[in-house]
């Protein structure tokens, strides 16, 4: 459980997609997945956001990352 608003940001066809979600449930942290593929418009937002396409991408309280950098993620949530 967290008390941080997480999103994660993907597509099926993405395989460190599927290792941040995987990380991110063995950490027990709740997150919201987008699949971007699915929903263009949320894709077009993103890189709106981000200025960056490449996944996966996360959002931790309103801040994104690009990738999957354990590290910079592990410190945001506090883990």
């Amino acid at each position: 459980m967290s008390d941080h608003k997480v999103i994660v940001y993907s597509s099926p066809m993405c395989s460190s997609c599927k290792i941040l979600k995987e990380f991110l449930t063995e950490k027990h942290i709740d997150f919201e997945e987008v699949d971007v593929m699915a929903d263009r418009l949320k894709a077009q937002e993103l890189v709106q956001k981000s200025g960056a396409t490449s996944l996966p991408q996360i959002e931790i309280d309103g801040e994104i990352i690009v990738g999957f950098d354990k590290e910079k993620i592990s410190e945001k949530l506090g883990i």
